[in-house]
């Protein structure tokens, strides 16, 4: 354009132009070469993707003796297409031995394991407003701290106390095939026939050493927890009244009350509201936290 109004204006008035001829040239030179070069690519594959990345690193984190071809058949379930070279490489960038070498588990998740397979139980005893003994049986399995009230009464006859233990397991349904061990003391109450309950569902049954509470400590420190939070605090009438106290205060136990050893979360917590926004790749640990699985929210 400013060629063409060149040739329609007088030589005398070309001063008026705001540019030279030679930065009208060194214009159309970089448009040609704007216009034929082409973007630059970095040679070879394109880089990682930090998500992919963090995921690797996640999982190693997360399973201390899997390798990294264990991780891309994780990976590979997930949708993710990458090669074992790459999972291998990221590991090895990261500081992280790629082959199964690594640590094993730690002693949490050990003990953790080891209880999910351990139920106890025991009694303890009330005394009513007219001096009338009152005997509960409870379970509580010691992975959860879940606490099971089984029965109220006044007379622990043998009989009694096998039918409660076959109303435990029939309650319990299929988490009963998840128990191996069960933690009872020397009561003549437990009689062979409560045994042999049990051990028909898979279960062995562990008595403790005579006059020896702390071998079931579990079952003794909530026998504590109750007396204290609980029966210590009022005035029992009679049976009907205490098992609807201890079903109240059971259920309080178990949904709301924090513990601990459970990281402040009850033993049987309501289902988190999970941001699906903030993770896409959910982790459910089984059998203690021994083994994780994974899969995609959502």
């Amino acid at each position: 354009m400013l060629a063409a109004l060149s040739r329609l204006l007088p030589r005398a008035r070309w001063s008026a132009f705001f540019v030279t001829p030679a930065t009208l040239l060194r214009w159309h030179r970089q448009l040609i070469a704007r216009h034929w070069t082409y973007p630059y690519t970095r040679p070879g594959r394109p880089p990682i993707d930090r998500e992919v990345r963090g995921l690797v690193l996640r999982l190693a984190a997360e399973n201390p003796t899997r390798g990294h071809r264990r991780i891309h058949g994780e990976l590979t379930s997930l949708g993710y297409r990458i090669a074992a070279s790459t999972v291998r490489k990221i590991l090895h960038q990261a500081g992280v031995d790629p082959a199964p070498r690594r640590t094993g588990p730690t002693w949490r998740q050990f003990l953790t394991a080891q209880a999910r397979t351990i139920v106890a139980c025991d009694f303890f005893t009330v005394d009513t407003v007219f001096l009338h003994r009152i005997y509960v049986l409870f379970f509580i399995e010691l992975a959860t701290r879940q606490v099971h009230i089984v029965g109220v009464t006044k007379h622990p006859t043998g009989v009694w106390v096998t039918q409660q233990a076959r109303n435990l397991l029939m309650h319990l349904d299929e988490r009963a095939d998840q128990l191996r061990f069960l933690i009872r003391d020397r009561d003549t109450k437990f009689t062979a026939a409560f045994d042999a309950g049990f051990t028909a569902a898979g279960i062995d049954v562990l008595r403790t050493p005579p006059q020896a509470p702390r071998a079931n400590a579990f079952a003794e420190r909530w026998v504590g927890t109750v007396r204290r939070e609980c029966t210590d605090r009022m005035l029992v009438i009679g049976e009907r009244h205490l098992s609807t106290v201890l079903t109240e205060y059971t259920e309080h136990y178990n949904r709301h009350r924090p513990h601990q050893s459970l990281n402040q979360r009850p033993p049987d917590p309501p289902p988190p509201v999970t941001n699906l926004g903030a993770a896409r790749v959910r982790r459910r640990p089984i059998m203690g936290g021994l083994i994780n699985q994974y899969s995609q929210a959502a």
